[in-house]
């Protein structure tokens, strides 16, 4: 992996602008697959409003796999909703020497990956990071940026050193874990009650039905991450989801620190008003990820006899919304 290694970013939202426009920057071959932005991008570029400091990087844009062929690195940020789609996508730009590198949210995408392409070098990345896609091929760049990586089955290697280098020469600073599935379960130590709850909020629920978790209520706004870290029933329940992710990370053989939610929530605060990406996909009508983010870590932590009360009614509650905003006819195309 060198400044001319060329890279196909599979899912150009705000993760795969953001660090696709910083491999950019630093001379990388460096192609988008779009849709929705195709046009932006090839004429424009992507531009990124960032607090280290705003830039516009011009990758190659390309709106199938075939017109960018086979790659040396190829990173996944799709949600995970579209893991039935990785074959068609990722197949064309894969070849005997490609690495796959997946920076998506929740439990068992690294899994996927292997599946589908058992022979290549598969990696994991977890993204701490405050991002917002506000406009074609814009980026909003709030707070954070580090990545925690890992090879999936597997001791980190000399590969796993030349991508996180190459990561790291963007100015994104990485950490190489020894422990893929570790890091997944200190992401969801902050992932499953922010994202989670910010939805719960559009339940209406107020902050004296929090800790019940009703669902009885007209859905109304959605929480920003600010409006749960509210000193009082809200940023309890945040907490208690945070302490029932880190027992089950801790049954399932993860050596999980106990002041890892109050680390997650101090680092929240800096972000101010923040909206995770599972609000966002909810207001615009999106699917949400339900499987990798909340019922697969329900699941795991069942099956390691976890007792997850907040956990189990935050499943029950997101599959209600989502049911009845399907049963409304309001999911966007």
């Amino acid at each position: 992996m060198e400044a001319k290694t060329k890279i196909a970013i599979v899912g150009c939202g705000a993760v795969g602008i953001y660090y696709g426009g910083k491999l950019c920057q630093v001379g990388c071959n460096v192609h988008f697959l779009l849709r929705s932005d195709y046009e932006v991008v090839r004429e424009h570029g992507v531009q990124i409003q960032s607090l280290n400091g705003d830039f516009h990087a011009r990758p190659a844009a390309a709106q199938s796999p075939e017109e960018i062929g086979p790659c040396d690195l190829v990173i996944v940020a799709l949600k995970s909703t579209a893991n039935h789609c990785l074959g068609e996508l990722l197949t064309p730009l894969v070849s005997k020497h490609t690495a796959l590198l997946t920076l998506q949210n929740g439990l068992g995408n690294e899994t996927e990956l292997a599946k589908l392409f058992p022979t290549q070098p598969i990696f994991g990345g977890m993204c701490f990071v405050c991002l917002n896609r506000i406009a074609p091929g814009v980026v909003q760049h709030l707070a954070h940026g580090k990545v925690v990586m890992a090879r999936h089955g597997g001791s980190p290697d000399a590969l796993t050193a030349e991508i996180a280098d190459l990561i790291r020469s963007t100015g994104i600073p990485v950490d190489v874990s020894t422990d893929l599935e570790k890091a997944h379960w200190e992401k969801l130590v902050w992932n499953i009650p922010f994202n989670g709850l910010g939805v719960a909020g559009a339940a209406g629920l107020d902050a004296t039905l929090a800790g019940q978790l009703k669902t009885d209520q007209a859905i109304g706004p959605c929480l920003a991450t600010d409006a749960l870290l509210d000193n009082g029933p809200w940023e309890q329940l945040v907490t208690e989801l945070m302490d029932e992710v880190i027992a089950s990370g801790c049954a399932l053989g993860h050596d999980l620190s106990p002041s890892l939610g109050e680390h997650q929530r101090n680092r929240t605060r800096i972000m101010k008003t923040y909206l995770s990406s599972t609000l966002i996909d909810f207001e615009r009508g999106l699917p949400l990820e339900l499987d990798a983010l909340f019922r697969l870590p329900l699941g795991r932590a069942q099956a390691a006899g976890v007792k997850t009360p907040r956990l189990a009614a935050l499943c029950d509650l997101l599959a209600e919304l989502d049911y009845r905003r399907k049963d409304s006819g309001s999911d966007a195309a």
